[in-house]
């Protein structure tokens, strides 16, 4: 009998390399293992979900059941994944031991967390997959509950730990549906370390001028229940400022999930280390997406990443050896009070940004060659215009 290729995560790495792999191979056997539900949904729908009033069932566009007998996968959900063994070439689980063929990690990512004191430190919620988003979208719910049952019409207030990518893009979705948005980040600007700092200024301004409370310069020590105020809670900054919350979400940023990698043995750095093909340090063992470290020691925890190392990784799956390329891939950032697109230089290389027209800014290395750009506003439209003029 065969042993099946086992792909480990149903995320957006695991399933597009299942369905990239089956327009190439329709037969081999493909066994996908995830420790939640498995259902398809788009990841960054998690961010920008309460402007369009959706709910954690609204954001699923494939149930798992559905998408693996339209795949001829099989699943096995709500199963977690407790060893590896790269000699033997089994994976060991709570639903019990499987042989592979060839494995593919794509185990994602996990939020940060830092060291933080309190008696409701546990109660700070982060949001990186869908069980996450459910939990935050039933806690902001229950706040809502609450004011109503009390004839209260106030606004619910929310602090998000992180002025990131992420946390930039909750608070312009949750300022738009009724919440009190404050946002504590020790940055002097909110994505300090993507955008240029000129235009990081003008998303503090836009988003500020919707109604978002910024704390830069300083991060979040202490979260305690603030019992003379209901559920409310007491958000201790390290300058001394005290805030009310009735939900604190982190949004400091991911890691790569890398415990089940070095269990194995395999190399590991920032993520897990895969060479051109995709293939980490232990022979028939693939790695791709978040958690995943590509060649110069890139992380790359994007979409566009994903959907390239996919089929790529297919097409290797399927026998013929295809080295994952990478293109310009420019970021949208879904903050529709200052719309944005940005295309970072590689990292490591030496230049600067300067403003070469309303909206367009350009990043020019030692040579004034254009390694990368950030666009706003109107000008989100030009990427492809401007994708052509980076070398």
């Amino acid at each position: 009998m065969q042993n099946p290729i086992i792909i480990i995560g149903a995320g957006l790495a695991g399933w597009s390399t299942a369905r990239e792999l089956r327009k190439l191979d329709k037969t081999t056997p493909v066994l996908l293992i995830t420790a939640d539900s498995g259902d398809f949904y788009a990841k960054p729908s998690l961010s920008n979900a309460f402007a369009q009033k959706r709910g954690p069932a609204q954001l699923v566009t494939t149930p798992a059941a559905s998408m693996a007998a339209s795949q001829n996968i099989t699943l096995h959900a709500h199963t977690r994944v407790t060893a590896i063994d790269t000699v033997r070439q089994t994976v060991h689980t709570s639903a019990g031991e499987f042989a592979y063929a060839k494995l593919v990690l794509a185990t994602g990512a996990q939020p940060i967390r830092i060291p933080m004191s309190g008696d409701a430190a546990s109660a700070v919620l982060s949001v990186n997959a869908l069980q996450d988003f459910s939990e935050f979208h039933a806690r902001l719910m229950s706040v809502n509950s609450a004011a109503a049952d009390g004839g209260i019409d106030l606004k619910k207030r929310i602090v998000i730990m992180g002025a990131g990518l992420i946390g930039c893009e909750f608070a312009n979705d949750l300022m738009g549906s009724d919440f009190e948005v404050t946002v504590v980040d020790p940055s002097a600007s909110p994505i300090a370390a993507l955008l240029p700092p000129g235009l990081s200024d003008e998303l503090r301004e836009a988003l500020a001028n919707h109604g978002v409370v910024w704390h830069f310069g300083t991060t979040v020590q202490r979260v305690d229940h603030q019992t003379e105020a209901g559920g409310a809670l007491k958000v201790h900054l390290a300058n001394g400022e005290v805030l009310v919350a009735d939900v604190v979400l982190s949004a400091i940023g991911l890691r790569a999930d890398l415990s089940l990698a070095q269990a194995a043995g395999l190399v590991c750095e920032r993520g897990i280390v895969v060479d051109a093909h995709l293939q980490t340090s232990a022979a028939n063992v693939y790695a791709l997406g978040d958690g995943a470290q590509y060649a110069n020691g890139r992380t790359l925890p994007y979409v566009m990443p994903i959907i390239h190392a996919g089929k790529a990784l297919a097409a290797t799956l399927a026998g013929q050896p295809t080295p994952v390329q990478f293109p310009l891939m420019p970021v949208a950032i879904k903050t529709p009070a200052l719309p944005l697109v940005v295309a970072p230089a590689a990292p490591g290389t030496a230049g600067q940004w300067a403003q070469s027209e309303p909206g367009v800014w350009l990043f020019t290395d030692t040579d004034h060659a254009v390694k990368g750009f950030a666009l706003s506003g109107p000008q989100t439209t030009r990427r492809a215009e401007l994708a052509k003029q980076v070398v």
